[in-house]
């Protein structure tokens, strides 16, 4: 297994429209927080996924192991960690927990993340600001300048 560095965390609240007939959080939510998280990390980070920039990131694929039921009302926190690093990639690897629960882990998951030249939708060699903020670096600012 690769290690794992905590590189964000965002809190959310669960919204009375994302449970299911069934009651609980619909298994498609818990994408959309692991989306919602990694943009704020992006945007963080300044690398939004926006082609109003020549490069930038894209999810290729996406994984969730949903390991307990989520139900409305509360708040969640999602973790997202970096894991292995690429030439022109990098893996997220991410945790849901309740904030009153923050020991039980709702959901793991995670997304592959390409950094592409937007106009030629190609992957690009990871910029080196980026890769060094990946590898643990403290603050470099924008990696999109």
């Amino acid at each position: 297994m690769t290690a794992k560095r905590l590189v964000h965390r965002l809190r959310m609240p669960i919204r009375w429209g994302d449970m299911d007939a069934m009651g609980h959080v619909n298994n498609t939510i818990y994408f959309r927080y692991f989306e919602q998280a990694r943009i704020d990390w992006f945007m963080e980070i300044g690398a939004p996924a926006d082609p109003v920039h020549a490069f930038g990131p894209v999810i290729i694929n996406a994984h969730c192991a949903f390991l307990r039921q989520l139900r409305y009302p509360g708040d969640i926190e999602v973790s997202t960690y970096v894991g292995a690093i690429g030439r022109s990639s990098f893996e997220t690897i991410q945790e849901i927990s309740r904030v009153d629960q923050p020991d039980v882990v709702a959901a793991s998951g995670g997304a592959k993340v390409v950094w592409i030249d937007y106009r030629l939708e190609k992957s690009v060699v990871l910029p080196d600001r980026l890769r060094m903020l990946l590898e643990g670096a403290d603050d470099l600012g924008s990696v999109c300048r």
